[in-house]
Order: C-alpha cells, then structure tokens, then sequence
C-alpha cells in the first residue's frame, strides 16, 4: 500500500509512467532533484497524516525502496 502511494505520487509530481517506478528507482533515474523529494515529502505528510517528516534527514535516501522503508518505520 505504502509503496502503490509513493508511485502515484511520484508519477503525479513529475509526470513518470508509474510502470517504470520500481523499489529500486532511484530519485536521481526518475529526474528528482532535492526540491522535488521537498514536495513529495509534504505530499506523503498529507496522503498518510504524518507530521514533520521534513524535519528527518532524508539526505541518505536515494531510492523509491528508501523511502517507502522509511514510511514503513513512520507508521509502524
């Protein structure tokens, strides 16, 4: 489920098919650039009703697979 809204999301912001989104796209692949993660985290804070995940350090994650693993901590 996490990983079906980070490709929907993903596809919306930057216009990618969302069949060429795998766990192992990198951000860098799909064309994100830092202000792009920005939006998609603010995006993600309001799909699944999280808070201050811009506060986290994000700098390390550099994959689809990264991110969704991240979420799944959040909501755990």
């Amino acid at each position: 489920m996490i990983f079906e809204k980070i490709v929907a999301l993903l596809s919306e912001q930057l216009g990618v098919d969302p069949e060429n989104i795998t766990m192992d796209t990198s951000f860098e692949e799909l064309g994100a650039d830092s202000v792009d993660v920005v939006d998609l985290t603010m995006a993600v804070e309001e799909s699944f009703g999280l808070e201050d995940l811009a506060d986290e350090n994000l700098s390390g994650m550099t994959t689809v697979g990264d991110f969704v693993r991240f979420l799944q901590t959040k909501l755990d």
